[in-house]
């Protein structure tokens, strides 16, 4: 058989290790090997085709057996390892040749084989396929299809977001919905994994292609299309352009604070021992390990850029405030930058307690203060007389300057607005910047970025906390009534969350009478500032002994002596802001409760919710409760609100996948720029 004229015939090869360690000169050298192994070895007829004008080879099996070989279903076929198909025609860039090739057949024979304007030069030959062979690893490690029940939804990297419906068998050409006990056939071999699409469309993916599947994860329930229609493809090409531009705006902070440089920070002393000893908990090994990770990346001479992502009340701050205090021990100014005023003071409160023996001068900065506070911070802040600040988005201002800024931590990210993030993104070029996440990192978002991005995780809780005791019940006079005054025998205080600003006064009175002998305050998010914190800070200072209050309470608040929470319609918060309210208690050795309470009939998904929180009672929980809801809400920390769409619209793990073959072509680039 003649195979050097494209005209005639061509082999394409599977998208394996083996083959991709071979150069197509290889190919063309031990061509006449390549077809003598297919009349023999199996592994050659099944990684192997050859195709020739004028034969027989069905449309649709060359479809399916490129599919199986690795290849990637595209719109239009522009890389290496990709396919495309429209009418009689497939598109195909085989990885042992240097031009991508068109397949014409009328019915089903092949009618033409010609070379297509695509192709490589013989120098980017070897990124291609070293590529290819990131993407190999890479679709086996987003992929995590363990554990599929009935009824989810699974993403097919070339035909979409489909419904798993089950296992089914091949045995004699009849397809059986359980397995076949017959020792005749290799039931392995015959196994596929079903799903369905719109109009009753099926797909068979047989077993050893898991690669091309990955568990959907998404904001709300996937679009579903008719199989063989281009909305898949048209989807996933306009997330590859925007997740390409993701990857080089990451990249481009990546390269300039490469090219950064400070010097390596001393080793700990007196005054770092001296924090670490006022204390008051014992540290938890998570927690020993970031600091570990931290002290590492200080001693190097490029800034750093960590990510800290532990469940609520796990020792975050702690964390924070060690690092802040090496910077200043350090020659540099530190700040930490809250989405709150409410959670500014109070880090400044616990900030101004553990230093107050040491000669570190703290400040804070927001709008609470006067004009003629904020200038003399201001005036302190250029002549270098505060060493550390924490303030809100107000640090950001133009009118902020530091005599010598070395570290910069942000306190839930996210939550700032579009221009702060822009702001950060030009600090980030240049300082060590430690961010702190209250929600968990997906997996496969940490592998996505970890080449860019240094990660650490705090998932132990601290030594004596006691799991906070979860209560779902309907919403009566009864059970509140005892939630409260069982919290008031032991000397406790408790939140009571009521989210609606227009009625909470009349909540107020009503529980007033209907727990006599107990104080109350209330806080919600239209107080003026100072207010907010005067009742805070009176709440801390046990002036009253309830905080009816709205969600505003769900950032960070620390306040150790609550232990008792009631959410008066429960069925109205979403999962993970359930999850992060519940985190307000239970911060200290004593047991606390938190009663989720509703009125009237629930809903499946509010049922489904509630019922979650409920099996979540065991600390650390964050990381594996709700993985549609928290895992989302995790990676909107890093990827910001404007990617949830592309998220949601190819699912989280085949989105990370993308990102993480942008983020290394990219960086190939980059360092092939600058040799």
């Amino acid at each position: 058989m003649n195979l050097s004229n494209a005209r005639d015939a061509v082999l394409i090869v599977a998208i394996t290790p083996y083959f991709l360690e071979k150069g197509n000169v290889w190919f063309e050298e031990n061509l006449d090997k390549i077809l003598q192994a297919r009349e023999t070895q199996q592994f050659f007829q099944d990684n192997a085709v050859v195709l020739q004008t004028q034969t027989e080879w069905g449309l649709s099996p060359l479809l399916r057996k490129l599919d199986e070989m690795g290849y990637e279903k595209v719109l239009e076929v522009q890389e290496m390892g990709e396919f495309s198909h429209r009418g009689g025609i497939i598109d195909v860039f085989p990885i042992n040749t240097s031009n991508a090739i068109r397949i014409e057949f009328i019915g089903n024979r092949i009618e033409s084989i010609e070379k297509l304007d695509v192709g490589l030069k013989p120098e980017d030959e070897t990124k291609a396929k070293e590529l290819l062979k990131k993407r190999l690893k890479s679709q086996k490690l987003f992929s995590d299809i363990k554990g599929l029940k009935v009824g989810d939804y699974l993403v097919h990297l070339d035909h979409g977001v489909g419904k798993f419906t089950g296992i089914s068998y091949l045995v004699s050409g009849i397809l059986h919905q359980e397995e076949v006990p017959d020792t005749t056939y290799n039931i392995q071999d015959t196994k596929y994994y079903v799903l369905e699409y719109a109009g009753g469309d099926k797909l068979y993916v047989p077993l050893g292609l898991e690669r091309k599947l990955s568990r959907y994860i998404g904001f709300q329930e996937p679009r579903i299309s008719r199989l063989g229609s281009s909305f898949w493809q048209k989807t996933k090409r306009r997330v590859k352009e925007e997740v390409e531009k993701l990857a080089k705006q990451l990249l481009e902070v990546y390269a300039k604070r490469e090219v950064s440089s400070r010097s390596s920070y001393a080793p700990e002393d007196e005054i770092e021992e001296r924090v670490a000893a006022n204390f008051p908990y014992q540290e938890t090994p998570d927690q020993l390990q970031t600091l570990q990770e931290i002290n590492e990346d200080l001693c190097k001479t490029e800034p750093m850029d960590r990510i800290v992502c532990g469940d609520v009340g796990f020792g975050k701050t702690e964390v924070a405030l060690r690092t802040m205090v090496r910077a200043v021990k350090n020659g540099y100014q530190a700040a930490l930058l809250a989405p709150t005023t409410i959670l500014a003071h109070q880090h400044f409160q616990n900030f101004q307690e553990r230093l107050r023996t040491l000669p570190i001068h703290l400040a804070m900065l927001s709008r609470i203060q006067t004009k003629k506070e904020q200038k003399a911070i201001l005036q302190e802040l250029r002549e270098g007389i505060i060493d550390v600040v924490i303030g809100t988005h107000r640090l950001l201002s133009g009118d902020v300057q530091f005599k010598n800024l070395g570290l910069l931590v942000i306190d839930d990210e996210q939550r700032f607005g579009v221009k702060q993030k822009e702001r950060l993104r030009e600090l980030r070029t240049s300082l060590d910047v430690l961010s702190l996440s209250a929600t968990p990192i997906p997996r496969t978002l940490y592998m996505a970025l970890s080449s860019l991005r240094s990660m650490s995780t705090i998932q132990t809780p601290p030594e004596g906390r006691v799991p906070v005791k979860t209560v779902i019940a309907h919403r009566k006079e009864k059970v509140i009534k005892e939630a409260i005054e069982t919290e008031r025998k032991r000397n406790g205080q408790v939140y009571y969350l009521h989210n609606r600003i227009g009625t909470i006064e009349g909540v107020k009175k009503y529980l007033e009478k209907l727990v006599p002998r107990t104080t109350f305050g209330v806080a919600h998010g239209r107080l003026k500032e100072k207010e907010l914190i005067r009742i805070m800070d009176a709440f801390r200072a046990k002036k009253f002994d309830v905080l009816i209050a709205t969600t505003i309470i769900e950032n960070g608040l620390d306040l150790p002596t609550v232990h008792t929470l009631i959410v008066e319609d429960a069925a109205k918060l979403g999962l993970a802001q359930a999850y992060q309210i519940k985190g307000r208690v239970g911060r200290s050795r004593t047991q606390s409760y938190a009663y989720f309470l509703y009125g009237g009939r629930l809903s499946l998904n509010a049922k489904l919710r509630l019922e979650a929180l409920k099996e979540a009672e065991e600390l650390g929980s964050g990381y594996r409760i709700a993985l549609k809801d928290l895992e989302i809400r995790g990676a909107g920390n890093i990827l910001g609100r404007e990617q949830s769409g592309n998220v949601n619209a190819v699912g989280l793990n085949l989105y990370c996948q993308l990102l993480s073959e942008a983020v290394d072509k990219n960086k190939k680039i980059l360092q092939g720029d600058k040799t």
